[in-house]
């Protein structure tokens, strides 16, 4: 699978402009008591659409929910009208890359996520400044979601055993939330990272290295297999996809699909699509133009039969693992080739319902998954008393259409409500940034 690095893109960004643009997004909200009231409910525990609900916010906590007409409405709360919409938890970005510097590049991109309803970033390009970063938005210095701090790569730099203790000790030690396996580790490199991972308590996942294999890796109970890793090249006659669902299924394996960027990345469609996607206009012009040189000749998998196979095998492996039970966590590996952050979710959700899934089953891959993958479900994934308040305000009913988490009225991190309006003045700053002589 290829090795895809961000660097560049970063140093895109931070030449853009962007200065600019951070001194015009929205400031950290300040942490209020809020009330949605006469909100219809979708709390995520299962199937199920609660109305006429009022849904008071505390200190960063939901403290109360109840029936509209019996739920009192403290005198000092920000009152938001919920009659006609849908309230639910925030979403997950599980694949996410940040600038590993402090500075605009970073603050911007966590805005596009926050922009769309994410409340939780797992950051997979790690740098230590992500350490200082996942505090500042704690404490709400910077406004974005909870961030989980992946350490730098483990890939082709671990290449001995003692290597791979010693940096997964290291980075455990650092304070970093996860290992990021990255391609290229020999075997007993990777065995030794795992069992480094192990002894000192820090979860590891990412890729599958070639000289690793989908089997060993699930063998090891590899915590997250991204982009489907190695699925593709492990199906043999003997060894068809349900065997190697059921097997992802016994090892607790969850799975980031990352559907749409492979397809980017593989078969391409032509550039008139993608031109007229409308968050492009959120990245800064000489980063589209160079995803647009990128497949110019035509994608990695060429021919329009072979296209349209390997299309069905991956979306074939998606429904089987969800068939089987596998957990699936949303994430897109953005940004990256025509994967703006924040929006690219609704295109990793589309790509869900064409491979089976239902609505709600998409809807959990972005929020009660991620707390069960997490063991926060105590915390975090569903709408319910006593829960941190990272919450989504939909127009509509994203259990009828996944669609509809696009229709936002706002987004609440950690009890401080960013209203639709704060979102497009800031969306529309951003992008003023990147036309600006």
């Amino acid at each position: 699978m290829p090795h895809i690095r961000f660097w560049g893109l970063f140093a895109a960004l931070a030449s853009a402009g962007l200065s600019r643009a951070d001194a015009q997004l929205p400031a950290v909200p300040p942490q209020r008591t809020t009330a949605f009231v006469n909100v219809t409910v979708i709390p995520m525990d299962r199937e199920r659409a609660i109305e006429g609900q009022t849904v008071v916010v505390r200190d960063g906590r939901i403290a109360t929910i109840g029936p509209a007409a019996s739920t009192a409405v403290p005198n000092d709360a920000l009152r938001i009208d919920g009659q006609g919409k849908f309230l639910m938890p925030g979403l997950a970005e599980m694949h996410g890359h940040v600038p590993g510097q402090a500075g605009p590049v970073a603050h911007a991109t966590m805005f596009l996520f926050a922009a769309n309803g994410i409340t939780t970033v797992r950051g997979m390009q790690g740098s230590p400044y992500h350490l200082s970063l996942r505090e500042q938005i704690a404490r709400g210095e910077v406004l974005g979601p909870r961030f989980y701090a992946a350490g730098p790569q483990m890939g082709q730099n671990i290449r001995t055993p003692e290597i791979g203790d010693s940096v997964a000790r290291a980075q455990k030690a650092a304070g970093y939330d996860l290992l990021k396996i990255q391609e290229g580790m020999p075997r007993p490199a990777y065995d030794a990272v795992v069992a480094a991972a192990r002894a000192v308590g820090i979860p590891f996942g990412g890729h599958i290295p070639d000289d690793v294999g989908l089997t060993h890796a699930l063998e090891m109970r590899q915590g997250t297999i991204d982009h489907l890793d190695n699925f593709q090249d492990a199906i043999t006659p003997a060894t068809p996809v349900a065997s190697l669902a059921a097997a992802a299924k016994r090892a607790g394996t969850a799975v980031v699909p990352t559907m749409p960027l492979w397809e980017n990345l593989y078969i391409p469609a032509d550039s008139a699509s993608y031109a007229s996607r409308v968050e492009l206009r959120y990245m800064p012009r000489n980063t589209v133009a160079g995803w647009f040189r990128s497949i110019a000749g035509g994608g990695r998998v060429q021919g329009d039969s072979a296209r349209r196979a390997w299309k069905a095998t991956r979306t074939g492996i998606l429904a089987a693992l969800n068939s089987a039970g596998v957990p699936i966590l949303l994430g897109t590996d953005a940004p990256q080739i025509f994967s703006v952050p924040g929006f690219s979710i609704h295109r990793e959700m589309q790509a869900m319902i064409e491979a089976g899934m239902t609505p709600y089953q998409v809807m959990a891959s972005g929020t009660r998954n991620i707390a069960v993958h997490f063991g926060t479900l105590a915390e975090t994934g569903t709408v319910e008393a006593g829960k941190r308040a990272d919450l989504l305000l939909l127009e509509a009913n994203p259990l009828q259409s996944v669609a509809n988490a696009q229709r936002r009225t706002g987004v609440m991190i950690n009890g401080r409500w960013l209203p639709e309006s704060e979102i497009q003045r800031g969306l529309s700053a951003l992008a003023a940034s990147y036309t600006a002589p």
